[in-house]
């Protein structure tokens, strides 16, 4: 139970919580530096600032830009996006012509995804553009996650965390046996207190 705990930590970034559960726990030895520089790229890339986010990528493993060209990409859209957001048109299409356009000659799928982010320049009021959710916060949190799974992966950890999937693997299972059998059920997951049977 405590790996898994651990690894909840680990994974989603919880630099204090998981030094505080080593020492109670007395888990195996987890460098925790490597939480903290992932999680200052996260917060670069939802904070919009995306060049940082890069150069700290490059910082921790410059391998991992070079090999994922999908995650290249998606991080130079999102700075596409945030030079859009800021008002910045000339420099948003000089960077969309000079950067991603050979990327989207390269590939089908990134050259409708430029022309679905370049298409923000077409509106005046992006609350009615139908791309719109490009500006939204939760454009940034997708790119954050898939950054922080790639730097995950790279560091030979898996990309998500196991203690969810196992709760709803508990969930699927105890909803098969409702069906089956009377059987002591955990109704509350946050404190596990099995419920019994109705008879």
């Amino acid at each position: 139970m405590n790996k898994l705990v651990m690894n909840f930590l680990v994974t989603e970034g919880y630099v204090e919580a998981a030094e505080r559960f080593k020492m109670e726990s007395g888990t195996e030895h987890i460098d925790l530096a490597t939480i903290t520089d992932r999680m200052a790229v996260k917060k670069a890339v939802q904070c919009g600032n995306v060049e940082d986010a890069i150069e700290k990528v490059n910082d921790l493993n410059p391998e991992i830009l070079d090999t994922n060209p999908q995650l290249f990409f998606h991080l130079q859209q999102q700075r596409l996006i945030e030079l859009i957001r800021n008002g910045k048109v000339e420099e948003a299409l000089e960077f969309a012509q000079e950067e991603l356009a050979p990327r989207g000659e390269e590939n089908q799928s990134f050259l409708e995804e430029l022309e679905r982010t370049v298409a923000l320049l077409a509106f005046e009021d992006v609350s009615n553009c139908p791309v719109g959710e490009l500006l939204d916060i939760s454009q940034r949190l997708k790119t954050a996650s898939e950054v922080n799974a790639a730097i995950l992966t790279s560091q030979s950890h898996e990309k998500d965390p196991k203690l969810p999937s196992l709760l709803k693997m508990l969930i699927w299972a105890q909803n098969q046996l409702d069906e089956k059998a009377a059987y002591p059920r955990i109704k509350d997951l946050s404190t596990a207190i099995l419920e019994d049977p109705a008879v």
